[in-house]
């Protein structure tokens, strides 16, 4: 039997006269039991707190060794995702890509050569790798001047036609723009740091030396293809009030406030316009670093001609060990670029239409019925993407028979684990509770929208999958609620007798993220 079809027909009918439940209108009634019951209580008290009041939420439990429901409170009705819609993203591309996928990016010629002249133009292309650094850029210049080139007569072509030109996801908010976690997709672009945040520069503003001289500006990568406009001051006393904004439609940054004289530096993270121009300027700097010379101008946009032949290569790591700065800390353009790669390997076409056509056909596949939902982008950036948590759920539990399984599972963030690199986005929830370094899961936020989606082990050392959709409310945070149930489920036995519900356990206060961002998306790190 299909997947989908044990889960949906035989399991929902577990939930027949559970609180706050619907059920197949197929499925034989079965009858709920004791503990069943009592689970279902305590988690109808956490979802009646008034946090929630006037807003919708739906939460799924199903315990993945028999696929029996154990919870269900609207897990049919279509809710934002946020950055749940990752774990979409992230199990299609493990499975269509592979998880040994990496991405390449090379500096090709197609012109001859009279003894260190190339008489023709220099070509970088990129098939859209997002941990490409400017130290990568720089071996790729060594491996040109290594092959014996010194001089380029041509143009520097940057070739980023892998992917189209749409640069912007669907209805992405337009006060996004210029921030770090909406950046411009490309297929060839630039990481600042190890984080991966591809097509952002991180401005960094330093006191100046004396009360009344500017601060010092400086760029990460360095290039010039940002231009800095310092309005900025140096104060004998006060507070940093020190703001960075890139113009919009430009790559000027202005930087106004001011900074005390003994304070410390202040940096922000910013997206570039067109971040393959900023991948081409890093790339020439790096040429000329090494003795390189090009005599033409920058080309973007340009196709590399078939047959060029290559003189230098760049491989990154495998998609297995990109999965853990993709989901730990949320990269939004890590699930854009994996989107448009599955569209460029199920269609030949790198644009989101046809990567969200692969990522859906993927979900349809292992049992998601995904004529419940819809995507529009690979991030859960955009307000228009719409999926239950039952399908979350599904999701879940058909990817423990994908090989990949276990390096996914470990990619999640981990509650309570304070590595940044382990708990991600739970490093600080759950702390010191039975969930902390058992849950795996997904967080999500955006305005009035929180997520988590994931798996914990119940106290019988069972598996189960849960999905937690909350939309529409108008509290600063609601991520308590939604440990409160983690943790609940942590807890949460077969075998345990009585149907009074428990009183819902209290999760530890985290750190709150400003409204509608993830914690991960506040720099510097806020987690």
């Amino acid at each position: 039997m299909h997947r989908h079809h044990f889960i949906r027909g035989l399991a929902l009918a577990a939930l027949v006269g559970l609180a706050g439940t619907t059920a197949s209108p197929t499925a034989t009634a079965q009858a709920p039991t004791p503990a069943e019951t009592r689970l279902a209580a305590t988690i109808d008290g956490i979802l009646a707190d008034g946090r929630l009041a006037g807003a919708q939420a739906g939460v799924v439990v199903v315990d993945t060794s028999t696929g029996r429901v154990l919870y269900n409170r609207n897990g049919d009705r279509r809710l934002l995702p946020a950055s749940n819609a990752k774990l979409l993203t992230s199990a299609a591309a493990l499975e269509i890509l592979g998880d040994d996928h990496r991405f390449t990016t090379e500096v090709r010629v197609n012109s001859p050569r009279r003894g260190k002249v190339l008489r023709g133009d220099l070509y970088l292309r990129g098939t859209g790798d997002p941990t490409m650094l400017a130290a990568d850029y720089d071996r790729l210049a060594a491996q040109v001047s290594a092959a014996g080139i010194r001089t380029v007569m041509g143009n520097l072509v940057a070739d980023d036609t892998w992917f189209d030109a749409t640069r912007l996801g669907s209805d992405w908010a337009w006060d996004d723009e210029t921030a770090y976690y909406a950046a411009q997709v490309s297929a060839l672009t630039v990481a600042p740091d190890t984080d991966y945040d591809a097509g952002n520069v991180i401005v960094t503003a330093t006191p100046g030396v004396t009360a009344g001289s500017p601060p010092t500006i400086t760029m990460t990568p360095p290039n010039g293809y940002v231009k800095i406009e310092n309005r900025a001051s140096t104060v004998a006393t006060g507070s940093d009030t020190i703001s960075f904004e890139r113009q919009h439609g430009t790559n000027t940054i202005v930087v106004t406030g001011q900074l005390a004289v003994d304070g410390s530096a202040s940096s922000d993270w910013i997206s570039v316009w067109e971040p393959t121009g900023l991948a081409a300027d890093v790339f020439r700097r790096a040429l000329t670093a090494h003795g390189v010379r090009v005599l033409g101008g920058t080309v973007p946009g340009r196709a590399t001609p078939a047959g060029a032949t290559p003189v230098a290569t760049h491989r990154s790591m495998p998609l297995t060990d990109l999965m853990v700065p993709f989901l730990k800390l949320s990269n939004n353009g890590h699930a854009e670029v994996l989107t448009k790669s599955i569209g460029r390997r199920v269609a030949d076409a790198g644009t989101w239409p046809a990567g969200l056509t692969g990522i859906r056909d993927y979900a349809a596949s292992v049992g998601v019925d995904t004529a419940t939902l819809r995507l529009a982008d690979g991030s859960g950036l955009s307000r228009r993407s719409l999926v239950p948590p039952a399908e979350f759920t599904d999701l879940l539990v058909a990817a423990r028979a994908e090989p990949w399984f276990q390096s996914w599972y470990a990619a999640l963030p981990i509650a309570g684990n304070a590595d940044r690199f382990v708990g991600g986005t739970l490093r600080n929830r759950m702390r010191g509770t039975p969930a902390a370094d058992n849950v795996h899961a997904k967080t999500g936020s955006l305005t009035g929208v929180s997520s988590l989606s994931g798996y914990v082990t119940d106290a019988d050392g069972h598996v189960l999958a849960f999905s937690i959709l909350m939309n529409n409310y108008l509290a600063s945070s609601v991520t308590g609620l939604q440990d409160s149930i983690a943790i609940t489920l942590a807890t949460y036995s077969a075998s345990a007798s009585g149907t009074t519900s428990l009183a819902p356990p209290a999760a530890p206060t985290a750190p709150a993220a400003p409204d509608g961002l993830e914690c991960s998306w506040v720099k510097p790190i806020s987690c």
